[in-house]
């Protein structure tokens, strides 16, 4: 990013803001929301290279260019405080090229789950991959490598050393998220040196903390992990931010938003802890809703006012990072800002960053930069796979099986299934979950779970994108279909595929670790929706709120609360116990 301190360049900003010099940009014609008083009042911006110099009434004044604000609303850059790019399963370049058009200036990004599979190679990689962008990338250290240690493996693992090395970097604005929440709380050894890494460096810790209230919630915020995103209904959020922790409050959790507006609109007024992010966005969500612009657009239509869903998305995010220059569309600060057609629609018609005028119409001026650095290697070390991999063995007649029941907030149950010839049969209401290693530090044998509350399959759906160890993970019933799904994405060094009838129906391509594609977001996108839709196609009877991808994708994530299938076996996010298998 362009040195704002620069002497000269701030003499010519004094100079132009008196009227001795031209404004090299005149944003005129506009109404300024103030992000600082919440006023909305007309005013012209002028700017002078990066920087704003002046914001003033609307008068007659010099300059190089105009950008007409006319009818417009005037805000600053959003920024969006705690997002995963891996999740939009495009490179960094791919994801600026679609939020800069949006009115996104700046993020904070977790690369968690590229740690996950590279280590700190990855992180490195995340690091040199946004060089040169004009999307402003705050980097996070991952904390949790796995997130759940004992319970999972990952491609790496994280302790206080990795995490003290990360936050000398100059990229690094903080610890990512801490998502083992068990070892925070047991004062475990390595939770302990991570965040004890973070609060030495004087960085903010941030904090993933999933149904903990009461005193679990004061020790976890004690402990110094300052912010949460993990909101599951108002109280939760009304919980967090009366602790004092900074509330990152999501849109990727559409159904609770509404109860969280509802609280926050019991307050006497906008706290100034409470930010906006992403946390997750598809890529067929982000092409054709978009990122922060739809979190606030779906924010504003549940009841919040618009002008609170600005200053939440700008100067608060601004001030959680302890930034002076960003959020705020006020002289001495960067030029990031935006134009909107109106508050209501929310509709972005022009954006500059760091003053350059960057996009008009929801589209690119210009090309970003090729990307800097080559692309990491492969990562998918699994053996294709047979139908006879996919077999529950146990001794017969009958069988006690444990199930996961439900997706999401997992709990344990029990069925009984008949055994014939060796293999177990499966209940009509059941799915298997395999679990395959597929990062090289152990053998690549599919661990078989048990799923109930998934509907019925009549295909089956493989991934590499499986929160947070992502390894190989495929659903269904059918070995047949099982084999040809997962087969599908080792052969393409990652991605997801979905097979019915022994043939592969759709395949989404992710060789970049297993997790992103460097293909325009508009090819990813059309790759994942043709795999979301055939996904759905394959199950009846799905009740769950969230769709069958996004339960698959976080079926994993052993460091929630509750039983989750791992390249371990069954593990318990709650009490720490692994079961090798399904059979009791």
């Amino acid at each position: 990013m362009p040195n704002l301190d620069a002497p000269d360049l701030r003499d010519r900003a004094v100079r132009a803001a008196r009227g001795e010099e031209p404004f090299d940009l005149l944003v005129a014609g506009g109404t300024l929301l103030d992000a600082a008083t919440g006023e909305l009042r007309r005013a012209d911006v002028g700017l002078v290279g990066p920087l704003i110099a002046s914001v003033h009434p609307p008068r007659e004044a010099a300059a190089q260019a105009r950008l007409d604000a006319a009818g417009g609303i005037v805000i600053p850059g959003l920024i969006d405080s705690h997002m995963h790019v891996e999740s939009s399963m495009v490179t960094p370049r791919r994801y600026a090229e679609a939020v800069l058009a949006q009115g996104t200036t700046a993020i904070c990004w977790d690369p968690h789950e590229i740690a996950n599979v590279l280590g700190l190679p990855g992180v490195r990689w995340a690091a040199e991959a946004t060089r040169g962008l004009p999307l402003e990338v705050n980097l996070l250290a991952p904390s949790c490598v796995p997130s759940a240690p004992g319970l999972e493996r990952a491609g790496a693992s994280f302790g206080g050393a990795e995490l003290a090395e990360m936050l000398r970097w100059p990229e690094v604005t903080g610890v990512a998220e801490v998502m083992e929440m068990r070892g925070v709380l047991t004062r475990g050894a390595r939770m302990r040196a991570v965040v004890g890494a973070g609060l030495a460096s004087g960085k903010p810790v941030c904090g993933h903390a999933r149904s903990l209230a009461g005193g679990d919630l004061q020790g976890f915020a004690a402990a110094g992990i300052s912010s949460d995103h993990e909101l599951t209904c108002g109280e939760d959020l009304l919980e967090r931010l009366r602790a004092g922790m900074t509330v990152e409050l999501r849109g990727s959790h559409d159904d609770v938003l509404p109860d969280l507006v509802a609280a926050l609109r019991r307050l006497p007024g906008l706290p100034p802890t409470l930010t906006l992010c992403t946390d997750d966005v598809f890529p067929d969500d982000l092409l054709r809703a978009g990122g922060m612009i739809d979190v606030l657009r779906r924010l504003v239509r549940d009841g919040m006012p618009a002008i609170d869903a600005v200053r939440a998305a700008t100067l608060h995010a601004a001030l959680r990072l302890g930034r002076g220059d960003i959020g705020l569309v006020a002289p001495g600060r960067r030029a990031d800002l935006a134009v909107l057609s109106d508050l209501a629609g929310m509709e972005v018609r022009e954006v500059v960053a760091s003053g350059r005028h960057i996009a008009h119409a929801g589209a690119l001026l210009a090309p970003l930069r090729p990307d800097p650095v080559a692309l990491p290697p492969d990562s998918v070390h699994v053996a294709p796979l047979e139908p006879g991999d996919f077999v529950l063995h146990a001794p017969g007649p009958v069988a006690r099986l444990r199930v996961v029941e439900r997706p999401r907030f997992t709990r344990w149950g029990e069925v009984a299934a008949p055994v014939e010839g060796g293999a177990v049969a499966l209940p009509e209401e059941c799915i298997l979950m395999a679990v395959i290693h597929r990062h090289g530090r152990a053998p690549a044998v599919p661990v078989l779970g048990v799923l109930r509350g998934w509907g019925r399959w009549r295909g089956a759906l493989a991934t590499t994108v499986s929160h947070d160890s992502h390894n190989l993970v495929v659903f269904g019933r059918d070995p047949a279909d099982l084999a040809a799904a997962a087969n599908a994405v080792i052969a393409r060094q990652g991605g997801m595929a979905v097979a019915a009838g022994g043939a592969v129906r759709a395949v989404l391509a992710l060789p970049v670790a297993g997790l992103i594609s460097d293909a325009p977001l508009a090819a990813v996108a059309r790759d994942f929706a043709a795999v979301r839709s055939a996904a759905a196609a394959v199950v009846e009877g799905w009740t769950p709120k969230l769709p069958v991808i996004k339960a698959a994708i976080g079926a994993s994530l052993a460091c929630n609360a509750g039983p989750h299938v791992t390249d371990l076996g069954i593990a318990d996010g709650t009490t720490g116990e692994v079961f090798p298998g399904a059979v009791v």
